[in-house]
C-alpha cells in the first residue's frame, strides 16, 4: 500500500494535529528510559565480551532488517511479497526491536508519507529536531494510536489474525522479553563451559547487555535518524512535496533507508537505489529472497508508483 503525499500547511514550531500535550505516553517513557539505562552497563568493563561486541554489531543488522526490510518495505509499501513464514521471521525479528506492534508501526509510518512535513505528520524536525528524532513517541497523539487510526491506515493488518494476536495482552513485549532472557541463557551456558560459575554469570550479562539492550537502543537511534536526519541534512534528487533528503551516513548505518528522497519519490519500489553508488543491502537481500524462491513481485524504482 502506498499513501499518497497531501498537499497542506507547514509545520512551524507547533506539535502536529492531535498530538494533547501534557498527556504522556507512560509505557513509551518507561521502557526507553530503563532501556537506555540498562544499555550504560555496556560501560563496565567486567561486562564487556568479544562474543557480546560481536552480538552487538550482527544484531543490528539481523534485527533491524525486521524493522528495514520487515515492517517498513514489505509491511507498510508491500514493495515485494514474502513466503507466509519469512513475512512472520521478519516480523518477529522487527517485535525484537522493541519498536512497537507492525500495525502501529506502520499506521504512523502511512500517515508520516501522507502528510510528509506537514502539521499532520507525526514526526516532521520542521517541529524540532529531537522531535523528529524521539520526542514524538513521548505524547500521546490519537490520529497513530487509536483504534480509528489503525482502521483507516493499517486495515489490512488489522484484519489479519496474526498481527492483531501481537497486540493482545503485550504478546510483542513478551517475545521480547522472551528473546532477552535467551540471550541471558545462551551467553551463561558458553561462560559455564569455559569458565565456571563466575564465567557463567559474567557472560550471561555480557549477552543482555551487549546482545540485546545496547543493540536495542543503537537500532532505535538508527531508525529514528531516518526521521530527523534525513529530512535535514542531504542532497535531493527529486522534488517531492516534502523535505526528504538523501544523507549517505543515514544510507550506511540503516543499509539503504537513508535515501530517503529516493524512498518518497517511489515508496512503493523494493529499492532505494537510484544511482550507481548509492547501494542498498537490503535491496540486494531481498533479490537474494526472490532468487532463492521466497519472495515475489520484487517492485523496482522504474516500475514502483511514485509519490
Amino acid at each position: 500500500m502506498t499513501v499518497a503525499l497531501m498537499d497542506g500547511p507547514r509545520v512551524e514550531t507547533t506539535l502536529p494535529t492531535g498530538v494533547v500535550r501534557g498527556r504522556l505516553r507512560w509505557a513509551y517513557v518507561i521502557a526507553l528510559s530503563v532501556v537506555h539505562l540498562g544499555a550504560l552497563a555496556a560501560l563496565i568493563p567486567w561486562l564487556f565480551s568479544w562474543t557480546g561486541l560481536v552480538l552487538c554489531i550482527a544484531g543490528i543488522h539481523v534485527f533491524g532488517q525486521g524493522i528495514n526490510i520487515g515492517y517498513h518495505r514489505l509491511l507498510s509499501h508491500g514493495s515485494f511479497r514474502a513466503k507466509k513464514w519469512v513475512e512472520r521471521a521478519l516480523v518477529y525479528l522487527g517485535v525484537c526491536c522493541l519498536e512497537d506492534t507492525p500495525i502501529k508501526w506502520v499506521c504512523t509510518h502511512r500517515r508520516h508519507h501522507q502528510h510528509s512535513d506537514r502539521e499532520d505528520d507525526p514526526h516532521s524536525p520542521k517541529v524540532n529536531l529531537f522531535w523528529s528524532h524521539v520526542g514524538w513517541l513521548f505524547l500521546d497523539n490519537p490520529n497513530t494510536h487509536s483504534l480509528d487510526a489503525y482502521g483507516k491506515y493499517a486495515r489490512d493488518l488489522v484484519e489479519d489474525p496474526f498481527y492483531r494476536n501481537l497486540e493482545r495482552n503485550y504478546r510483542w513485549f513478551w517475545i521480547y522479553v522472551a528473546h532477552a532472557i535467551l540471550f541471558t541463557a545462551v551467553g551463561a551456558i558458553v561462560g559455564a563451559w569455559t569458565g565456571g560459575s563466575g564465567e557463567a554469570l559474567r557472560m550471561g550479562l555480557s549477552f543482555l547487555v551487549w546482545g540485546v539492550l545496547l543493540r536495542t537502543v543503537l537500532v532505535w537511534h538508527i531508525t529514528w535518524s531516518v526521521n530527523s536526519l534525513a529530512h535535514v541534512w542531504g542532497y535531493r534528487s527529486y522534488n517531492t512535496r516534502d523535505d526528504s533528503t538523501n544523507n549517505w551516513l543515514v544510507a550506511l548505518l540503516t543499509v539503504g533507508e537513508g535515501w530517503h528522497n529516493n524512498h518518497h519519490q517511489a515508496p512503493s519500489s523494493a529499492t532505494n537505489r537510484h544511482r550507481w553508488w548509492e547501494f542498498d543491502i537490503s535491496y540486494l537481500e531481498i533479490k537474494l529472497l526472490k532468487k532463492l524462491g521466497l519472495a515475489t513481485d520484487v517492485k523496482g524504482y522504474r516500475t514502483a508508483k511514485t509519490a
